[in-house]
């Protein structure tokens, strides 16, 4: 029975990470029974790795390894509590918008903090940013721009995967149209705070859609074909079958790999390399990943228009 309850609080082993599944998730499922016997809620978990988060990028400001290694620790523990909400609210069928919104928000608020912290300490030890103290600013900004984008990016095609997978009650796929009718429904007496995060996700959600409009166009005319939302079981294999080899892409962009190269990086005393790493590989990787679903989806969507799956 408890196997079978870890399992059930994890998205799916397609989507999951290696060092997720045999690191995080277990951690991850035990801090998630914990909450669930004391009555915490999955978005008091996210708040709470918020600030460990903070605290891991304040300790990584100080030119001493040791004071950098209890920030690495520290940031460890918040993914282990980003892992729990995840797995509590599958566990408890706790899903919202807000909690969306704060699990997205808590990571950008982690790396603000440490890209804040880092560019902080260059200037004030490193003998080239000191002499040049604006370039530092501008690659952190930069790297935090593409940082963005390759999350949410990332989060997008692993949400689209599973939803083809496990069906609308497995993902958490919305689209902006249904999102801003919501929007514009909801009145403002009584639900301000509802409504501002409507807001703010559904521009989130947007920003993900323009970045992939084959995949925008493929839902559509999947509207279209088939308007009570049941898909031909050979579309959906099919497009997981293509979709499964890019999903190592999208964990590669989330977390794991980005700490392995920042704690190497402040190993070295050299945390501007973290930067560097993001700037490239990273964004040679998304767009890579971007280009292979877009076909993809073109691909899929001329089958579609062929009569190519029928009910």
């Amino acid at each position: 029975m408890a196997s079978s309850s870890y399992k059930d609080s994890l998205k799916s082993l397609d989507t999951e990470e290696h060092i997720d599944l045999f690191f995080y998730r277990p951690i991850g499922y035990a801090w998630a029974r914990l909450a669930k016997k004391l009555g915490v809620t999955p978005n008091a978990i996210t708040i709470a790795s918020i600030f460990l988060g903070i605290g891991a990028g304040i300790a990584f400001y100080f030119n001493e390894l040791w004071i950098n290694v209890i920030g690495m620790l520290l940031l460890v523990w918040a993914n282990s509590f980003d892992s729990a909400d995840g797995q509590l609210a599958r566990m408890t069928k706790q899903y919202s918008p807000l909690g969306r919104i704060l699990d997205g928000v808590s990571g950008d608020i982690w790396f603000f903090t440490i890209y804040l912290c880092i560019c902080l300490r260059e200037n004030v030890t490193s003998p080239f940013f000191m002499a040049h103290p604006w370039l530092i600013w501008l690659i952190a900004a930069t790297a935090g721009l593409c940082h963005a984008k390759q999350a949410a990016m990332a989060d997008y095609y692993r949400q689209f995967h599973l939803y083809f997978l496990k069906g609308e009650d497995g993902s958490e796929l919305d689209s902006t149209d249904d999102l801003r009718a919501k929007y514009h429904q909801m009145p403002w007496k009584g639900n301000f705070w509802r409504k501002l995060v409507l807001y703010f996700y559904a521009n989130y959600t947007a920003n993900q859609e323009v970045m992939s409009p084959a995949m925008q166009t493929l839902r559509r005319e999947l509207r279209q074909g088939f308007p009570d939302g049941r898909y031909p079981e050979s579309f959906r294999h099919k497009f997981c079958r293509l979709s499964l080899p890019l999903m190592k892409y999208t964990n590669i962009l989330s977390f794991n790999w980005r700490c392995i190269v920042l704690f190497i990086s402040l190993f070295a005393g050299m945390p501007w390399l973290y930067f560097i790493f993001e700037l490239t590989v990273l964004n040679a990787l998304l767009v890579y990943m971007i280009v292979r679903h877009e076909k993809i989806c073109r691909t899929l969507t001329l089958e579609l228009r062929q009569g190519d799956y029928q009910k």
